[in-house]
């Protein structure tokens, strides 16, 4: 990767490089560095796009572990973080990297009208292929070239059909990275890593397969001892987690926070079909009450379309609600990472979560990462929690689900 561009390599007459992997492989930081190299070597001038789902996320993955690398080989770099642009000197040449974010298909106005001698696209499976294409459209400079990493996602995937599976007659060189290409790595952080995922995640994140969904989302939760008993007393902080529904089931979990662990120890569930009845948004909020009893709750993760349901809670006044963050595939990564690392657990007296997670599937007749819409509700609700609540770093523990 480092060199596939010089003169010297085989591949120099390539337009593109695609990287895809496991986790952890290195990818990243050696394209990134390779990248700055190759805008010095190939061009006088120019501009050049770094591309990440967010903003934020490229610079966290990207643009910060890369500086240190770059000031030592005897760049100068400045960040101009208003304008999203990243500086690059050596001598009289400099080089300006725009920073882009590729979060949704709006997105591709970004770039409209630029001219690129260059772009990086990290984790492209990721951004829509509408920002993807209008970026590849703004390399028009002599010489231009597109750099693309990721992880594998299912292999209906936009990026795999028309990228990966036609490398040959896009003239792409194509490198796939495992964790044993990364030397940083020790064996124990290598099978801590291995830990983490199960099932589709780990074909994909471990194993760097783009392979399709099937079968049961959270395998592991199989095993009775993934289940325990709540603590029944020193418990620091409590939350409470909920999928709404009026005909559909709705789910509440009450969750308990101690040394460092979020125990899910008890819940609420109404599903009106199976009762013969539905409830009000007041009779619905009246059980939220009656399962948070006398506990200082310091907040409510709520289903974000639950909008009725959010205003009742916010005009009775005693709890903090905030909507809940709903990326499905991500979260359920999210929770798996936090389930398997112990950072939630789930109460035995749960009966509704231990009935769900064994008939919780994927959904094999799409194309695309969705769970089956049913025996979901519990497990939205887990989701909404892990992912708003527990992840979100603002006054819960936070643990991140690598990627």
């Amino acid at each position: 990767m480092l060199r596939w561009w010089h003169k010297s390599s085989p591949d120099h007459l390539r337009d593109a490089i695609i990287c895809d992997g496991a986790v952890r492989s290195g990818k990243t930081f050696c394209m990134s560095l390779s990248f700055v190299l190759w805008s010095f070597y190939s061009f006088g001038g120019g501009d050049f796009g770094l591309c990440g789902k967010t903003i934020r996320s490229l610079r966290r993955n990207m643009v910060t572990p890369i500086l240190p690398l770059l000031r030592k080989l005897g760049f100068e770099c400045e960040e101009k973080l208003s304008q999203n642009i990243l500086l690059v000197r050596r001598g009289r040449l400099l080089r300006r990297f725009y920073l882009f974010g590729g979060k949704d298909e709006s997105s591709a106005a970004l770039v409209q009208g630029m001219t690129l001698s260059g772009v990086l696209f990290d984790e492209v499976a990721l951004m829509p292929r509408s920002f993807t294409e209008q970026a590849l459209a703004r390399c028009s400079a002599e010489g231009a070239r597109f750099w693309f990493n990721c992880n594998p996602e299912h292999p209906a995937h936009w990026f795999y059909r028309e990228w990966i599976a036609r490398r040959e007659a896009k003239n792409a060189l194509y490198l796939h990275f495992t964790m044993d290409d990364n030397p940083s790595l020790s064996e124990e952080v290598k099978r801590r890593y291995e830990s983490l995922y199960s099932g589709v995640f780990y074909e994909r994140f471990v194993r760097g397969r783009w392979v399709a969904v099937h079968g049961a989302v959270y395998p592991f939760m199989a095993d009775d001892a993934m289940y325990v008993d709540p603590p029944a007393d020193g418990l620091e902080e409590f939350a409470v987690s909920c999928d709404y529904g009026t005909v559909n089931p709705t789910s509440m979990g009450l969750w308990g926070k101690k040394d460092g662990v979020w125990y899910r120890v008890d819940e609420y569930y109404f599903d009106s079909r199976r009762e013969g009845f539905q409830k009000t948004d007041e009779e619905h909020y009246a059980a939220l009450k009656e399962l948070v009893g006398e506990r200082n709750v310091r907040r409510v993760v709520v289903d974000p379309s639950a909008a009725s349901f959010i205003e009742l809670i916010r005009r009775h006044g005693e709890f903090k609600v905030t909507p809940a963050r709903n990326n499905v595939v991500n979260g359920i990564r999210t929770v798996s990472g936090a389930l398997k690392n112990g950072s939630v657990k789930i109460g035995k007296n749960c009966a509704d979560s231990r009935r769900e997670f064994q008939l919780y599937r994927w959904d094999v007749d799409r194309k695309g990462d969705l769970p089956v819409k049913e025996n979901d509700h519990a497990m939205d609700d887990i989701r909404y929690f892990v992912t708003t609540a527990v992840n979100s770093g603002s006054g819960f523990q936070a643990f991140a689900a690598e990627r």
